[in-house]
């Protein structure tokens, strides 16, 4: 299946001279989202993990089929004050901005391989702070997966010489 052709594009958004790459009309389609999740768990094939991270919010929707699907607990990151409790938060540039990612400081334990699932890699800003969340709690980065790579933006090279190893189902030339 071509997933791109289930992804909308929306120029402007969230401001000037962005292309927004939208995946939910992706997942509201049955057999697109089936099939995403499929190319997902083949990318993943001899993968293990005992935790997927998901970022907010459509890498929750992913993560957390792919977390059941690898028997793995699911833990999400999400932005600034939405999680109750202790926190662990790492600040982080975007193409159109700044933000700050926050993780429960118990969700990880000390060496556990963790699996990062977000919808698209773009400058590579908010995978890099979500890996660096979870190192700072001493578990592992074991991949960082997701559904769109923007290559031109230049994220996933920064995430693959940083040394993160990235799988990506498909891509869009330009922003």
């Amino acid at each position: 299946m071509q997933l791109q052709s289930l992804i909308r594009t929306i120029p402007d958004y969230p401001k000037a001279g962005i292309l927004f790459r939208d995946i939910t009309t992706l997942l509201q389609d049955p057999e697109g989202f089936r099939a995403t999740v499929a190319e997902l768990l083949a990318a993943l094939k001899g993968i293990t993990a005992h935790k997927v991270v998901g970022i907010e919010a459509r890498g929750f929707i992913l993560g957390g089929v792919v977390a059941h699907a690898l028997g793995a607990g699911f833990v999400p990151i999400r932005k600034k004050g939405k999680l109750p409790g202790a926190t662990l938060g790492e600040d982080y540039e975007l193409e159109y901005g700044t933000d700050r990612l926050e993780i429960h400081s118990d969700a990880l334990n000390e060496g556990d391989d963790v699996l990062v699932i977000d919808d698209l890699i773009a400058t590579g800003g908010t995978l890099q702070a979500a890996c660096r969340l979870i190192e700072r709690m001493n578990a592992r980065v074991i991949a960082c997966a997701a559904v769109i790579d923007l290559p031109d933006l230049g994220g996933s090279a920064k995430l693959e010489d940083e040394g993160y190893r990235i799988i990506s189902l498909c891509e869009f030339s330009g922003s």
